[in-house]
C-alpha cells in the first residue's frame, strides 16, 4: 500500500460511495474529455474511464503514476506525470483533444473539456487561478476542496468568507456548493472537513471591464486590510494604483459609500468602482 506524503498534502479518497457520488455529480457524457488533477490511487479515475470518452490524469507523484498505469488498463486513459502548478494547460488540453479524436472513428462531438480534482489545501487557490485564466477552454470544474476554501469561493457579499477569491471565481463562473465530505472518507483522514463544489464556466464574464488584470489588482487593493474602509484602502493604494480619477469622486460615481468595507461590495459594484477609477 502506498503511503501518503505530507509534503504533497496527500489524502487519498477511499470511500467508494463518495467516489460514486462525485462522478454522478459530474455526470460525464460520451463526448466529454475529463482532466483529473490529483488522481491519487484512482478512486475517481476508475469510474471516470467507464463513463467519459477520454480521461487525462495529471499526477505529480511517480509512485502513483506507476500504480495507475499498472492497475487501470484503458485505451481512453492518458496518465501525465506533471506538477499542476507549472503545467502548460492549453497545450495539455490540445493534446487531450488530439488523442481523444484519434480514438474516434468520426467527430464524436468532443466539445466539452471538464476538470475533476481533489485539491490539497496548499495548492488549491493557485491552481484554481490558473484554470480560471484558461476558462474559455473549459466547460466546468468539479472540485473537492478544504471546506474553508469552498466557503470562500461560494460566499456572497457580506459574509466573513467573501474576499478576492470569491470575486475572481464568480467573475469567471457560476459557483455551486454541492455537499460536504467527512475526514473518514480519506486515507489518511485529514483534520479538516472537505466540500465538493462545481464551477460552471461563463461564456462571457458577468461584468464588463476594460482590463481584467487591472480589475483584479483593484479588487486585491480593496481587500488589502479587511477591517479598513474601502476609502482608506484605496487611498493607501492610490500611489501605486495608477488611478485616473480621485478616490472620493470614483466612489460617488459608483454609488459606493466611502465607509463601506470591501466584503460588502458585489461584483457589479467592484466593476462600477473600477470604471470610475480608470475612466
Amino acid at each position: 500500500m502506498i503511503r501518503a506524503k505530507k509534503t504533497l498534502g496527500q489524502n487519498f479518497l477511499s470511500d467508494a460511495n463518495i467516489a460514486h457520488r462525485i462522478v454522478d455529480t459530474v455526470s460525464p457524457s460520451h463526448g466529454d474529455v475529463i482532466i483529473e488533477i490529483g488522481p491519487g490511487t484512482g478512486a475517481l479515475t476508475r469510474l471516470l474511464v467507464n463513463r467519459a470518452f477520454f480521461v487525462v490524469a495529471v499526477e505529480i507523484d511517480s509512485r502513483l503514476t506507476e500504480l495507475l498505469e499498472r492497475e487501470i488498463r484503458a485505451d481512453n486513459l492518458s496518465i501525465v506525470k506533471a506538477d499542476a502548478l507549472s503545467l502548460d494547460w492549453k497545450k495539455l488540453i490540445n493534446e487531450a483533444r488530439s488523442k481523444s479524436l484519434a480514438l474516434s472513428r468520426h467527430d464524436s462531438n468532443l466539445n466539452r473539456v471538464r476538470v475533476v480534482a481533489n485539491l490539497p489545501y496548499y495548492i488549491s487557490t493557485p491552481i484554481i487561478e490558473r484554470l480560471l485564466s484558461i476558462g474559455d477552454h473549459l466547460f466546468d470544474m468539479t472540485l473537492m476542496l478544504q471546506k474553508e476554501v469552498a466557503d470562500r469561493i461560494t460566499s456572497g457579499p457580506g459574509g466573513r468568507e467573501y474576499g478576492y477569491l470569491s470575486v475572481l471565481v464568480q467573475y469567471h463562473s457560476i459557483a455551486t456548493r454541492l455537499f460536504e465530505v467527512a475526514p473518514s472518507a480519506f486515507t489518511p483522514a485529514p483534520k479538516v472537513q472537505s466540500a465538493v463544489i462545481k464551477l460552471k464556466m461563463r461564456s462571457e464574464p458577468s461584468v464588463e471591464v476594460a482590463n481584467e488584470r487591472r480589475f483584479f489588482r483593484l479588487v486585491q487593493m480593496c481587500f488589502a486590510q479587511r477591517r479598513k474602509t474601502i476609502l482608506n484602502n484605496l487611498k493607501a493604494a492610490a500611489g501605486s494604483g495608477g488611478f485616473t480619477r480621485d478616490v472620493e469622486s470614483a466612489l460617488g460615481a459608483a454609488s459606493v459609500a466611502s465607509q463601506r468595507r470591501a466584503e460588502t461590495l458585489s461584483l457589479e459594484e467592484f466593476a462600477s468602482l473600477y470604471n470610475g477609477l480608470y475612466r
